[in-house]
C-alpha cells in the first residue's frame, strides 16, 4: 500500500520543516544585502588634534608583503606661510584661495622598503565633502616656516627607519576643515588612517 508520511503528534510535517530554513537563507540574504548597501569598512580612526596638538599613531598595512607603516599625524597649519602668496604654489591674486599645511612623521614598522609619494598619499577633506590632493614637492616650499620641511616627491624608508616632513594643499579660502587621509599605495590602498579636524 502506498501513500504519504504523516505527521505524528508533536512532529512537524515537511511543510513546516521548510519553512525555519527558508526563513534563515531570508535573514542571511537580508543581512547580505544590508552589508553591501553600507559599504565597505570606514577608514582606521586616529585622534583629531588641532592645529597645535600631536595626533595619534596609526598603523597602516601595504599592498605588498612586509609593508607596514606607523603614520602620525603631528601638525596642521591653516593657513601655510603667507609670505608664500607670489609662489605659483601660493593662493591666486584675487585671494579665492589659501594653502594649508599638514605634517606628518612617517616610520616604517615593516620588513619591507616604503617607497611612496606623502603627497598623493594624503588627502585633505572639507567640512562640505570635498577631497583634496597634496601639491607636488616642487610647491611645497611655502610650508616650511608654518609645518616643517616638505617631503621630497618620493619618499623611501629602510625597516626601521622614519621621517617627518609636511604636504600642502590648496583650498578655497572660506572651506571649513574636517579631516585629514594618508593611505599606502600612492593613496589608493584598502588600510586608509583618518585624523578627524575640529
Amino acid at each position: 500500500m502506498s501513500g504519504s508520511a504523516r505527521p505524528g503528534p508533536g512532529r512537524p510535517g515537511p511543510a513546516e520543516r521548510r519553512r525555519p530554513r527558508t526563513l534563515a537563507a531570508l535573514s542571511a540574504l537580508t543581512v547580505l544585502t544590508a552589508a553591501l548597501l553600507i559599504g565597505p569598512a570606514p577608514p582606521v580612526s586616529g585622534a583629531g588634534p588641532g592645529p597645535d596638538a600631536s595626533g595619534q599613531t596609526v598603523s597602516l598595512t601595504g599592498s605588498a608583503p612586509g609593508e607596514r607603516l606607523d603614520v602620525t599625524l603631528t601638525r596642521v597649519a591653516d593657513p601655510a606661510d603667507p609670505a608664500d602668496a607670489s609662489t605659483p604654489a601660493g593662493p591666486s591674486p584675487g585671494g579665492a584661495d589659501r594653502l594649508v599645511s599638514v605634517e606628518l612623521r612617517l616610520e616604517n614598522t615593516g620588513t619591507a622598503v616604503y617607497e611612496d609619494s606623502p603627497a598623493a598619499a594624503t588627502h585633505l577633506l572639507d567640512s562640505e565633502g570635498h577631497r583634496f590632493a597634496g601639491l607636488g614637492s616642487s610647491t611645497e616650499a611655502g610650508s616650511k616656516a608654518e609645518a616643517g620641511a616638505a617631503f621630497p616627491g618620493t619618499v623611501t624608508l629602510d625597516p626601521g627607519s622614519a621621517a617627518t616632513g609636511s604636504v600642502v594643499f590648496r583650498l578655497p579660502r572660506g572651506a571649513g576643515l574636517a579631516a585629514v587621509q594618508f593611505a599606502l599605495d600612492g593613496g589608493l590602498g584598502d588600510d586608509v588612517a583618518q585624523w578627524s579636524l575640529p
